[in-house]
């Protein structure tokens, strides 16, 4: 059984910086996709990383040149370093997986993922 669980998240003021980490388990998918999600308080649901077994990333454009995505194959784990944060960053940031790479990108949108984790709370103050 796949979990994710983030960490990480907090509150922070315009510019600042935050890193989340997600600990994976029972993630047995030799090609795979995961990635970060995240959930504006309008109940918006935005992917904002992906990244595949082999390394290749895609980032939403609203956060591209802020946000960097990672993951580190020996502790099955997946990090997304977010600096020059802004107030429109604030919401809730899930940690997302698949069984197959298939395409793997953000244009593909939050529902191409099958798991989440309960995921982590963001809050950018102006």
């Amino acid at each position: 059984q796949v979990h994710l669980a983030e960490s990480g998240g907090g509150s922070v003021q315009t510019g600042g910086s935050l890193r989340l980490s997600c600990a994976t388990s029972g993630y047995t998918y030799d090609r795979y996709c995961m990635g970060w999600v995240r959930q504006g308080a309008g109940n918006e649901r935005e992917a904002v990383a992906a990244i595949d077994f082999d390394g290749r990333i895609t980032y939403a454009d609203t956060v591209k040149g802020r946000f960097t995505i990672s993951q580190d194959k020996n502790t099955a784990s997946l990090d997304l370093q977010m600096n020059s944060l802004k107030p429109e960053d604030t919401g809730m940031y899930y940690c997302v997986g698949t069984r197959s790479a298939m395409r793997c990108a953000v244009a593909r949108g939050p529902d191409y993922y099958d798991f989440w984790g309960q995921g982590t709370q963001v809050t950018v103050s102006s």
